[in-house]
């Protein structure tokens, strides 16, 4: 039985802008992108799929293009033996870092010796999807859920979490514009490029080879001039029900008034993205002959209140440490999800976090959030990073809609 779970390789796509019509990888099948992936971790590891025991891959929205188990079916797509078996999963944004948690813990437990975990999420497809029904999904049990717990828009959240923790609008533009300047360097030290894999339509015509979302060119003057997005929600219709988002928020503080904050230059962009990565077991790495880049030493998830559902990425992080046996003071590099501005900086502010080791290559405010990509992304980036600065450890985190967040500490072999 094996009680370690090892780190062979990581590969993702580049991040396209998400807009139908305007991003590089908008007009592919979300299945390319993931089918990319594979086929790009078979070819540098010459990966037997035959002895694939599953492939664990995460997609938040399951509708459409990326229903289907798109897990399987990119899988089939890459070309992989039809012995490979493949499960796709959801725990929104957190389905990235789930993914390689639940294949690690596999391994660790003896169960299964090579899993390819990952994501993908073509968000500029998802908004063309129409909802389950004209109420939006809401019957009977989701009203009920609703007055259990009244989840407003996440933007929304961030905006409240600013209002009740006195997060100002100047600290988070300042993170914001720190985001695009570490992007920037990262791209023009081409420190992803161990990572990233170009993608290809089907006729062979290149895609994208490149990061296409970042805006190097941002000023902290310039996104002072950016106007606040989410309080242009508040009165409009949850739904087909016409309560608004402004009720939705005072029914859990009524007295409440929201300093609305976050804009577009704050926010983590919305691109189109797939990301993997390739675990094995000691004993198999060996008998294949795989030098193996990282050891998984802990896994945690943490979940608290639905309604301000970003904060859950300091009691993860906390939480893995606790797992782990550490403290904060041995792990070399973190990166959180930039889900919003507010996210990160109340994480590195309550965590007591010097900035330097969080994010040190920008974040999804600079480069792109694909949802259920990210985490996997992220994994992979603070393993290049790790390997580039000759460190030992890393930690991932991120929020996840409902109040959750995965963690995870890899250590560099």
């Amino acid at each position: 039985m094996s009680t370690e779970a090892w780190i062979i390789d990581t590969a993702r796509t580049p991040r396209g802008i998400g807009k139908q019509g305007k991003g590089a990888l908008a007009h592919l099948h979300p299945q390319t992108l993931a089918a990319t992936v594979l086929k790009a971790l078979q070819q540098r590891n010459d990966i037997d799929t035959r002895e694939v025991d599953d492939i664990i891959w995460g997609c938040s929205s399951q509708k459409g293009k990326q229903a289907n188990c798109i897990g399987r079916m990119a899988a089939l797509d890459a070309g992989w033996d039809t012995a490979a078996s493949g499960v796709t999963l959801d725990r929104f944004c957190g389905s990235g870092i789930t993914s390689v948690n639940m294949a690690a813990a596999s391994i660790m437990a003896g169960m299964e010796d090579l899993v390819v975990a990952g994501g993908v999420e073509m968000m500029s497809y998802t908004p063309t999807v129409p909802p389950v029904d004209g109420a939006g999904g809401m019957d009977a049990g989701n009203l009920h859920l609703r007055d259990l717990h009244p989840q407003f828009h996440q933007g929304i959240c961030a905006d409240v979490i600013a209002t009740l923790e006195g997060i100002t609008r100047e600290q988070v533009d300042q993170l914001a514009l720190e985001s695009q300047q570490r992007a920037k360097a990262a791209i023009e030290e081409k420190r992803f490029d161990k990572s990233v894999v170009p993608v290809y339509d089907y006729d062979g015509k290149l895609c994208l080879d490149h990061e296409e979302f970042p805006r190097p060119q941002t000023t902290l003057e310039g996104l002072s001039q950016l106007n606040p997005v989410f309080g242009n929600f508040m009165q409009q219709p949850f739904d087909a029900t016409g309560e608004s988002f402004d009720q939705l928020v005072r029914r859990v503080y009524p007295d409440i008034e929201i300093n609305h904050i976050h804009h577009a230059g704050n926010s983590s962009g919305v691109v189109d993205g797939s990301a993997g990565v390739l675990l094995a077991s000691p004993d198999y790495a060996k008998g294949r002959g795989w030098k193996p880049r990282a050891r998984i030493i802990a896994m945690a998830n943490a979940a608290g209140s639905p309604e301000l559902m970003l904060n859950e990425p300091g009691p993860a992080a906390r939480k893995v440490l606790k797992k782990a046996g550490m403290t904060l003071d041995d792990i070399d590099l973190i990166e959180i999800n930039e889900a919003f501005a507010v996210v990160a900086y109340k994480f590195m502010r309550d965590l007591d976090i010097d900035p330097a080791k969080c994010n040190v290559n920008g974040g999804a405010i600079a480069l792109g959030h694909p949802i259920a990509a990210t985490g996997s992304i992220l994994i992979g980036t603070v393993l290049d990073e790790l390997e580039r600065r000759g460190l030992g450890t890393g930690l991932v985190t991120m929020c996840a809609a409902g109040g959750m967040a995965p963690a995870i500490i890899i250590e560099r072999i």
